[in-house]
């Protein structure tokens, strides 16, 4: 045959890329539980689709090209449930999958080449930082920005025109923490870190003794930071919700997200819905049920639910089409969202206005939670910035004031002269400055009132206050637009939708939320 000596050799370097760092490192990787580059993106991608780019790639470093297969980073295309994506996986098999002058190269050349094409990007990250000593001394530093005038502003930095996912497989420091902060959904799996630098890297420099799980373990990311939206049990469960979260995002941003078949028993428990809400008005429930009640069966898909919990972030679908929920929690201090909640809903309009979902929002919010600490973590800078985003939101937006709803947390979460296409509320909802009981007290506050529950006058004042609360003042009036049965909810958002899916746009966004940061 023809050219067997240039086939041969074609061959033998197939077999050594697909071999990664070896035997005894793919076995060190698999004794820790943990499966290789290569068979994350087999068990991700629908099966026979993947094609590499860069198989052949290795190190830029004198004598380093056999040691550096793929050059630690595993690159290419694919499909999932059909839908061609772009993909990249850490290979920590090679090097602990550190970042090089080639590796980068090729990560930014498949991040941006996908954008280009509109296909969602994954990343599957499990690697330490940068590699030593390619990136050490003047030369060393300076190349690993690239010869391109703002290619390394480039690769740190992203407009949302394809949605990207990024996964915290294992322990990620410098790249892969890097890419979590540009990514729009990141997923960590229990058992894996993220952090900046690693607990070796602090040792030796700052002296601090710090445990993998202690710096960036899933608790920190969250609970505390909200750098991450959902944990996973294990790989395997970190690719079932890699796959859902995909299955409410466009590929692009010139698309609607996809519709989905209604499942059986969507809107069963409608006639219900109002066993849900507690008669007694200031009584706590969880607003989780109302949502699940009203939404498409099983389609609620909570996002950063651990993170800023007086505030509830979900996809969702009705009648099959996506949607993107805002709601206060009610058994979270009282549902007043606080400087986590505020910043979580921020990154939420981002991501609903770049890819077309409809926002709706569910008002039961007594106000934002200040005093000292919010002062200190500047609770006033974070509702202008949330009003500010909200500002620029162009995607339909429905809000339903289901209960109390006060203050300057009324416009935050849609009230009148918000841009909203369709405001209602319950007959159930109050609408006022503060809450009925505190104005009492300030407006009447001279007078000679024990304020208690056995004081007619103040339980006459404060049932007065709670009468001029009432959503038919506004709606008489024409500043809402209407008060609405509570159990025809999830009929009046299915027929809101259809409306703004008939309409001029039909939907889509201005996308001006596109280069917002989302990471706070």
């Amino acid at each position: 045959m023809p050219f067997e000596k240039e086939l041969a050799e074609l061959e033998e370097r197939r077999r050594h890329a697909l071999e990664m760092g070896g035997k005894e490192k793919v076995a060190r990787q698999h004794e820790r539980g943990r499966l290789t580059a290569r068979e994350r993106i087999a068990r991700l991608l629908d099966p026979d689709t993947f094609m590499e780019m860069g198989m052949f790639n290795h190190s830029d470093m004198p004598g380093m090209e056999d040691k550096t297969p793929a050059d630690s980073k595993i690159g290419g295309y694919g499909e999932i449930d059909g839908r061609p994506v772009a993909i990249l996986a850490n290979d920590f098999t090679v090097f602990s999958a550190t970042s090089s002058r080639v590796a980068g190269f090729k990560e930014g050349q498949i991040r941006h080449d996908a954008e280009r094409k509109g296909f969602p990007v994954v990343y599957l990250g499990e690697a330490g930082g940068a590699r030593m000593p390619d990136i050490m001394g003047a030369r060393g530093l300076a190349s690993f920005g690239g010869k391109s005038v703002d290619g390394f502003a480039q690769s740190c930095s992203r407009e949302r025109v394809s949605p990207m996912v990024m996964a915290v497989m294992g322990n990620c420091y410098g790249m892969p923490t890097w890419m979590a902060c540009l990514a729009d959904f990141v997923v960590q799996v229990k058992g894996a870190a993220m952090a900046v630098s690693g607990p070796r890297v602090l040792e030796l420099a700052l002296s601090q003794k710090i445990s993998d799980e202690e710096l960036g373990g899933w608790k920190v990311h969250a609970e505390i930071t909200g750098m991450v939206d959902a944990v996973a049990e294990d790989e395997e469960d970190c690719f079932r919700i890699i796959r859902r979260y995909l299955s409410y995002m466009p590929s692009h941003r010139d698309e609607l997200p996809p519709d989905a078949e209604v499942p059986p028993g969507s809107g069963d428990k409608m006639d219900k819905i109002l066993d849900l809400l507690p008669e007694k008005r200031n009584r706590a429930y969880d607003m989780n049920r109302l949502l699940r009640c009203i939404v498409d069966e099983d389609s609620l898909f909570p996002l950063k639910p651990l993170f800023g919990r007086n505030t509830i972030t979900a996809l969702a679908r009705v009648q099959g089409k996506v949607v993107g929920l805002v709601a206060n929690q009610p058994i979270h201090g009282g549902g007043a969202m606080d400087t986590d909640g505020l910043d979580k809903t921020i990154s939420f309009f981002c991501l609903c206005d770049s890819f077309n979902i409809p926002v709706v929002f569910f008002h039961d919010i007594p106000g934002f939670l200040v005093g000292r600490e919010a002062e200190r973590k500047r609770v006033a800078a974070r509702v202008i910035n949330h009003m500010q985003a909200m500002s620029l939101l162009t995607v339909p937006r429905i809000s339903v004031i289901v209960r109390k709803t006060y203050g300057m947390a009324y416009w935050n979460m849609g009230g009148t002269g918000c841009g909203t296409d369709f405001l209602v509320a319950w007959p159930t909802a109050e609408m006022s400055f503060v809450d009925p009981e505190i104005a009492v007290n300030v407006v009447y506050g001279g007078k000679n009132i024990d304020r208690g529950p056995d004081d007619e006058e103040y339980q006459a004042l404060v049932r007065k206050m709670v009468e001029d609360a009432s959503p038919f003042g506004a709606a008489g009036v024409h500043l809402i637009h209407d008060v609405i049965d509570p159990r025809e909810t999830r009929a009046y958002i299915a027929r809101a939708l259809d409306i703004c899916r008939r309409s001029k746009t039909r939907g889509i966004s201005q996308h001006k939320l596109a280069a917002w940061p989302t990471k706070f």
